[in-house]
């Protein structure tokens, strides 16, 4: 009846390269380095779908080394998530998710985060809990030199009953 995913992602930081988080192009001398467009966190909920569902990584399904994939909104791959987590008949009842980024701070982009990651699940805002964190100047992240995103799902089957 019920499923839990997890999943993250974390991505080297380089000079001149976008931050872009949940969708959102956020400004930073500072962004992601990827094959795609570097979207941690979008990339961190679809593993968690992928989790929740048994059908392994988002690199099984969208391999860096797949030309397709290269510069591609991260979107992409969440949506091809959320048609095989709906084709095993499955929906998402939350997600909650941590970004962990030292700078720039990203709170005041959190609310469009949430409203894209609802659109895309296909679920209300109010499903949708992301939290930002600094690495408190430890590790790659306090440091300054990765974004890293965590996120986990709960999924339910869907049933005749409302």
């Amino acid at each position: 009846m019920f499923r839990i995913g997890f999943g993250n992602d974390i991505h080297r930081l380089e000079e001149g390269k976008k931050l872009i988080l949940g969708g959102v192009e956020i400004p930073s001398d500072f962004g992601a380095v990827g094959h795609s467009d570097a979207d941690a966190l979008v990339h961190s909920v679809t593993d968690a779908i992928f989790g929740a569902l048994a059908f392994g990584d988002i690199g099984e399904h969208f391999s860096d080394k797949d030309d397709r994939w290269k510069n591609a909104d991260s979107f992409i791959f969440l949506h091809e998530a959320v048609k095989m987590m709906k084709e095993k008949g499955y929906r998402v009842r939350n997600l909650d998710a941590v970004v962990s980024l030292e700078k720039p701070k990203i709170r005041s982009y959190i609310p469009q985060m949430r409203v894209n990651l609802a659109s895309a699940l296909e679920i209300d805002v109010s499903q949708v809990s992301i939290k930002a964190k600094t690495g408190e100047g430890l590790d790659s992240v306090g440091r300054c030199m990765a974004v890293k995103a965590e996120a986990v799902v709960l999924l339910y089957k869907v049933t005749d009953e409302k």
